[in-house]
């Protein structure tokens, strides 16, 4: 599911801040950006936040904020050192001219970097604000998620509700397809001197009764159906285990509809292939 939550914690005189962004996605996706001074927690980092989060695209971004690390140092006497040979060298190949200080802008290495922040420091505020960041990202995630688990308990209600009209509607598939098979062969008889064998009608009506039996496909999808509304209610992570279940409740689908002999029991097969997909959809943002 999708949010944003911003955390933060002290960190030396100044302070760092967290932003921790989610958008949908089938597997884990941690990205980390550190500002230059912090790339060797980038690891810590990464490991933090798998540990911490499950399904879903990751944006980590880490910034810092006043003096929360020691400021850099210009080293006078390298500075003093580096004058003293441009001067020498400016004595041997141009006596006279100008040689201004600004010439030591040049020499970067001049500047060091602060004295670096004790790593242990750096990870405890990482760790603190990580965790507000999380926190405030979670609050906005379960406000989707409450939103998405009442239109998913309406789609399932649907689907439910499809299952129990094949049902019913399938105790008379038998008598139909006697029906229309006894019409064709009686048309097809009709002007012969063939008679029709009304024990061989009903071995073929048997058979074809049997290869288009869906009480089995009927009792799976509910079961399904049933693990599916308690995973509703679950607390923990179910987004892959509701993926499964859709893949499996549109494979016993798919079953029922090759087997359906009747344009009123296919359409209801339709009808729920539809709404099992537009769930497969919605629950790519579940976590």
């Amino acid at each position: 599911m999708t949010g944003f939550g911003i955390g933060d914690a002290p960190l030396g005189d100044g302070r760092l801040v967290l932003e921790l962004r989610a958008l949908n996605h089938r597997f884990l996706d941690v990205r980390v950006r550190l500002p230059p001074e912090l790339n060797d927690q980038a690891f810590f980092l990464e490991q933090l936040a798998r540990e911490r989060l499950s399904r879903g695209r990751f944006d980590v971004g880490v910034r810092l904020e006043g003096a929360a690390l020691p400021p850099p140092r210009f080293s006078v006497e390298r500075a003093r050192s580096v004058y003293r040979a441009l001067t020498e060298l400016r004595d041997e190949l141009a006596p006279g001219s100008e040689l201004p200080v600004a010439a030591l802008t040049h020499f970067p290495e001049l500047v060091t970097g602060g004295g670096d922040a004790d790593p242990e420091l750096v990870r405890v505020a990482l760790r603190a604000a990580f965790d507000a960041a999380l926190a405030r990202l979670d609050e906005m995630r379960s406000m989707e998620g409450d939103a998405l688990k009442r239109e998913l308990a309406l789609r399932l209600a649907a689907v439910e509700a499809l299952r129990k009209e094949l049902d019913g509607s399938s105790d008379h598939m038998l008598a139909s397809y006697r029906a229309r098979l006894s019409e064709r062969l009686e048309r097809l008889l009709r002007d012969g001197s063939a008679r029709l064998d009304p024990g061989r009608l009903e071995a073929e009506v048997a058979i074809l009764a049997d290869r288009s039996d869906v009480t089995e496909e009927l009792v799976r999808l509910a079961s399904h159906f049933d693990q599916f509304e308690k995973l509703l209610a679950a607390p923990d992570p179910v987004g892959r285990r509701l993926d499964f279940l859709l893949q499996e409740i549109g494979r016993e689908a798919n079953t029922i509809g090759s087997k359906c002999q009747d344009a009123k029991l296919s359409h209801f097969v339709v009808e729920m292939k539809a709404e099992v997909e537009r769930m497969r959809e919605q629950v790519q943002n579940v976590e």
